[in-house]
């Protein structure tokens, strides 16, 4: 029994040194000076993915008047509208590509722009959010040390009764030999996983943090919107409208007609071609958005199908709890919408989950 309680010390500890070590090198590292957040687009991002952005472009826009509800989830576009940035042009392409001008559709179609996409591709590469899947391995990894140290830990019980009917002299039991390194196995297996399922960084959090406080005295809807999510919005009109349009993303995905497609992504810790139908859905895997990243919170993901995206696993950002469905962080993302943003055909976008 000694050899035995030796085995699974050592092995607890060799596999919490490796898990730990290697999701360490897997988070990537703030680069230059500009690693902070540049606009409210990019901190809606961390919150809660492209969901989150949309979210803030659609309350910006029904609180000026540019878009206007034309019956239960319906929205249509006043003439002469006009797009204030990248995540209002997409609102409106979408909205001429959704005839109906339902509210869901309108914001899946944005989400899935590749304007909006780009916004992830540009904070991966700053170091403030990790790419979608880039956790995933660590992520199992923890579980499986959580769950195999559980299982250990309830069969040391029996192989307790069993060393004192073997060795009828005094001795310390098993279990209390085991138990320590089996219980710290279990903590370290599930916050590492916990860890690796969030998809902002320290250095995003930070920099969420400090565009918080330099917007602390602003109440502006759309700007509280950007900053915490469809939480942080209070009008009860936009939040009948909105959250009923973040809660539909999967059956956004669905009439889409969305099909898994593999798009390359190569992240700094090497990770392979993920299927995922648009990269950056919620923030599932990670970041803790709230307010509509599936993979975090309310469904914010971009699809159906994929890790943490709506429809998966994971969420969504860094803030309360996001979620495309995860994706997930991480999130928590199907391929295309009717207006034509697939993220497999987007540009420059790096094809861009609840992890």
């Amino acid at each position: 029994m000694n050899i035995l309680a030796l085995a699974i010390w050592i092995a607890v500890i060799v596999s919490s040194v490796l898990l730990v070590r290697g999701l360490r090198r897997a988070r990537p590292t703030p680069t230059g000076p500009s690693a902070g957040l540049h606009d409210l687009s990019e901190a809606a991002f961390v919150v809660g993915g492209p969901g989150t952005v949309v979210d803030s472009a659609l309350v910006s826009m029904l609180g000026d008047g540019r878009l206007v509800v034309g019956g239960p989830g319906i929205v249509q576009v006043r003439p002469g509208a006009r797009a204030a940035d990248p995540a209002e042009r997409a609102v409106l392409q979408a909205h001429a590509g959704a005839p109906s001008g339902w509210l869901y559709q309108v914001r899946y179609a944005a989400m899935c722009d590749p304007a909006v996409q780009e916004v992830g591709d540009a904070l991966a590469a700053r170091g403030l959010i990790a790419p979608p899947g880039s956790g995933r391995t660590w992520r199992r990894w923890g579980l499986i040390q959580a769950v195999v140290c559980a299982v250990w830990l309830v069969a040391s019980i029996p192989l307790t009764v069993v060393g004192f009917a073997l060795d009828s002299g005094p001795g310390v039991p098993f279990i209390v030999v085991v138990a320590p390194g089996l219980f710290g196995g279990v903590v370290v297996g599930l916050l590492c996983m916990a860890r690796a399922r969030n998809r902002v960084t320290p250095a995003g959090l930070r920099a969420l943090l400090a565009l918080r406080s330099a917007y602390v005295h602003d109440r502006t809807p759309h700007v509280q919107t950007a900053l915490f999510g469809l939480r942080g919005l209070r009008d009860p009109f936009l939040r009948q409208q909105l959250v009923p349009a973040a809660r539909s993303t999967r059956l956004a995905a669905a009439q889409s007609g969305a099909r898994p497609h593999h798009h390359p992504h190569t992240s700094s810790s090497g990770s392979s071609p993920e299927l995922l139908p648009v990269l950056w859905c919620a923030m599932s895997d990670g970041g803790g958005g709230s307010g509509g990243s599936g993979c975090g919170s309310s469904g914010s993901g971009c699809g159906a199908s994929g890790g943490g995206c709506a429809g998966s696993g994971s969420s969504c950002s860094g803030g309360g709890g996001s979620g495309c469905g995860s994706s997930s962080s991480g999130s928590s993302c199907s391929s295309s919408s009717s207006s034509g943003s697939s993220c497999s055909s987007s540009s420059s976008s790096s094809c861009s989950s609840s992890s």
